[in-house]
């Protein structure tokens, strides 16, 4: 596990090589095994292909979802809130086993967060992907997940790279040994 978590880094840029579909079945039940709190299961996913429709979804925010018209599929990643009150949690945890999936099977991947962010001003992003998605109006929309064939190196971290200095032993100030 951790030469997976070394290895997932953010990837912005993907070749145009559609997935493959037990690639895309394998990211879907990544999806729906992602644990929960109290196993309520507030997350949907909305696994888009369509590269018109990807495009339409990379201007979703200013510039830094550019990346995804370029990408092979975005995982939207939604909520019904009225589910459970820690559903940020849990997709937060469902779009994290959707980049540690796409990383073991060699794709790279990127989160793109929409919660919190604006299409342009006065409209939320959320607001704009729900309207474009057919979303309805009670769920919330966290994140879209890149994912593709990455055309972009980037090294997987190494040992030296941890920020140790943020792991405390037993009380907060005691530095981890390492």
């Amino acid at each position: 596990m951790l030469n997976l978590l070394k290895k997932r880094r953010s990837i912005r840029r993907y070749k145009q090589t559609p997935l493959k579909p037990e690639e895309m079945q394998c990211l879907v039940k990544a999806a729906l095994l992602s644990p929960s709190s109290r196993g309520r299961q507030p997350w949907e996913f909305i696994m888009v292909t369509d590269p018109i429709v990807l495009e339409k979804l990379s201007v979703s925010k200013p510039h830094s979802a550019a990346f995804l018209k370029s990408a092979a599929l975005g995982v939207v990643i939604v909520a019904d809130p009225g589910i459970s009150d820690v559903w940020v949690e849990d997709t937060s945890i469902a779009a994290t086993l959707v980049h540690l999936t796409a990383a073991s099977m060699d794709l790279g991947s990127c989160w793109i967060q929409i919660r919190g962010r604006e299409h342009r001003p006065g409209e939320k992003a959320g607001d704009y992907i729900k309207n474009l998605l057919e979303i309805p109006e009670k769920y919330e929309v966290e994140a879209i997940v890149a994912v593709g064939y990455p055309d972009e190196n980037k090294a997987p971290r190494t040992e030296k790279d941890l920020p140790y200095e943020k792991a405390h032993l037993e009380k907060f100030g005691t530095p981890w040994p390492n």
